[in-house]
């Protein structure tokens, strides 16, 4: 296991606090044959609480959502159209339910296709970030510029919840500008 592990404090603070410090992290990957890949994480959406109407637990506590009713540090999958699995890591103390969507990671943008390139299933849902020996995140020295743009798909949430600037994503520098 890695030196560079992020520790269940990271986790267990607001959502709003632990989104902007995801961004450009590392999430590590061992994958069934024993090869462990790493990639930066590029892309990110925050989703805070029964108040928020894009949040799975705006609807309340229910066999989906008990785990982001869970102390931060926590995985939660969910399987959509059938097929995608999509991550994301719970955030806050126990029974304040918050979660971060990963959208996007190097070379993989698109929550489906995290999810497809991880091989995530079922399994995953409620695995510790901090004590498992096959998905868990990193820190190094890398650091990230990100900007602030509106989640993705939930105008079904109304204007507020859908037009608010929950998404985080990396932005690319452009290093041959005069």
């Amino acid at each position: 296991m890695s030196d560079n592990r992020l520790p269940k404090s990271f986790f267990i603070r607001d959502v709003l606090q632990v989104a902007p410090e995801l961004i450009g992290k590392i999430l590590a990957r061992r994958f069934n044959d024993g090869r462990i890949k790493k990639y930066r994480i590029k892309e990110i959406e925050i989703y805070r609480g029964e108040e928020d109407l894009g949040c799975h637990a705006s609807k309340g506590r229910t066999g989906r959502t008990e785990v982001m009713y869970h102390e931060g540090g926590k995985i939660y999958v969910y399987l959509i159209y059938g097929m995608y699995w999509l991550l994301n890591f719970v955030t806050g103390p126990k029974n304040d339910p918050q979660a971060i969507l990963i959208r996007g990671i190097e070379d993989f943008n698109g929550p489906g296709k995290v999810g497809r390139e991880l091989q995530l299933d079922k399994s995953f849902y409620g695995e510790s970030l901090i004590t498992s020996n096959r998905i868990w995140l990193e820190t190094d020295e890398y650091i990230s510029l990100y900007e602030e743009l509106p989640r993705i798909g939930i105008d079904y949430a109304g204007k507020h919840w859908s037009t608010i600037r929950w998404r985080l994503k990396e932005k690319q520098l452009n290093l041959n500008s005069s």
